[in-house]
């Protein structure tokens, strides 16, 4: 199985020890700390549960492809397959075209909000693609797809769909868990990769607003 880097967010970025964007992380050091733990409590828990490190990479695959990320995709996409004897991580990139879209959308509860109330498409896993996920898996993949793009749609009807496809209560709160820690640790990693591609002038003016986002490392 492939170890877990020191720092999953200073891969992602390509940050290298002693450099700028390091300096600028180490400012906020318990962050960077927190959102390591995150990582690993979510990824490498130590009492694992009923939600499968499989299960987990493969979300994680098919989210990140929703934000649009393929080098965070392919990241979770390489553990997956230390995992998956079925084929899973070759159907991903398949579902995530199928799924992508804009957002937000969604309706509010009738009132003043209703006038922000967007349509958008109702995304469900293909057949051929649930054959290889399984019911359960499915289940998680539409509703990591409703939180990412729709979350104003968010239901009881929604969760039993979940608990339908054989996910606890318990399980349900790990996959939540799991979407929005990966959109935390996606923006923070694209805005370490929107600094270093900044020329050094520009760099300090946008460090300051920066480092507002690494404060909030916790999940």
């Amino acid at each position: 199985m492939s170890a877990a880097p020191a720092d999953v967010i200073d891969f992602l970025a390509g940050i290298e020890p002693g450099s700028f964007l390091s300096a600028i992380r180490d400012r906020r050091a318990q962050a960077r700390e927190n959102a390591q733990k995150s990582y690993l409590a979510l990824f490498e828990p130590e009492v694992p549960g009923d939600v499968t490190a499989l299960e987990r990479y493969a979300v994680a695959a098919f989210v990140a492809g929703l934000h649009r990320q393929p080098a965070v995709s392919e990241f979770y996409a390489a553990r997956l397959r230390d995992h998956d004897d079925a084929g899973i991580a070759q159907v991903i990139p398949s579902e995530v075209s199928r799924a992508a879209t804009e957002g937000p959308y969604g309706r509010y509860p009738e009132g003043p909000l209703t006038v922000e109330d967007v349509d958008g498409p109702d995304y469900r896993v293909s057949p051929a693609s649930e054959a290889v996920l399984g019911r359960r898996l499915s289940a998680a993949f539409e509703h990591a797809h409703l939180l990412v793009f729709h979350p104003r749609d968010a239901s009881p009807a929604a969760l039993q769909k979940l608990l339908d496809a054989g996910w606890s209560a318990t399980d349900i709160v790990t996959l939540s868990q799991l979407v929005s820690f990966l959109a935390f640790q996606i923006r923070v990693v694209a805005g370490l990769r929107a600094l270093a591609a900044t020329s050094s002038h520009r760099a300090s003016a946008l460090e300051t607003v920066f480092t507002g986002v690494l404060a909030s490392g916790h999940v």
